[in-house]
């Protein structure tokens, strides 16, 4: 196997490990390893995986925040509240690393919906809401990602 398809591979695979443990842009990492095999590889074949890989990353972003904010807007939790959350993510990311992320999105929420609602049990509930909606969007992408891998191993096996 040539070094080129190699280094492919482990972006690829760094591209999908990334969005399990999310401090890497995972999917847009995938794409570049299978932009990198399509261009050493210069083959019809190989640009229509590439072609086709593009799209359904395309549609996997798409996805990844149309999906989830669309039902965080019919659970009624506002988007002050999901970016007090990203923004305390943001911070918690830095202060306890990795761990940090995710703690400080759920205080985030739970804090901006408590302010808004003075009801703990209601914050709290919009706080899991937001949760399973973070949850859905890594899924979409993920799925993008391990879709967009099949795609190139279905390349390596054409284009062999």
């Amino acid at each position: 196997m040539e070094p080129v398809t190699v280094l492919a591979g482990v972006m690829i695979f760094v591209g999908i490990l990334g969005l399990i443990v999310p401090v890497l842009p995972g999917l847009l990492i995938t794409e570049a390893g299978v932009l990198l095999w399509a261009w050493h590889e210069g083959s019809t074949t190989a640009w229509t995986i590439f072609g086709i890989s593009v799209v359904v990353a395309l549609i996997g972003w798409f996805l990844q925040y149309h999906l989830p904010n669309k039902s965080l807007r019919q659970a009624g939790v506002p988007g002050r509240s999901r970016l007090a959350g990203v923004v305390l993510a943001a911070i918690g990311f830095f202060v306890v690393p990795y761990v940090g992320l995710f703690l400080g999105f759920i205080a985030g929420v739970y804090l901006a919906e408590h302010l808004r609602l003075r009801n703990p049990s209601a914050a709290w509930t919009s706080t899991k809401m937001a949760l399973k909606a973070v949850v859905a969007s890594i899924g979409i992408e993920l799925a993008a990602a391990v879709i967009v891998s099949a795609l190139w191993i279905s390349g390596l096996l054409l284009t062999r």
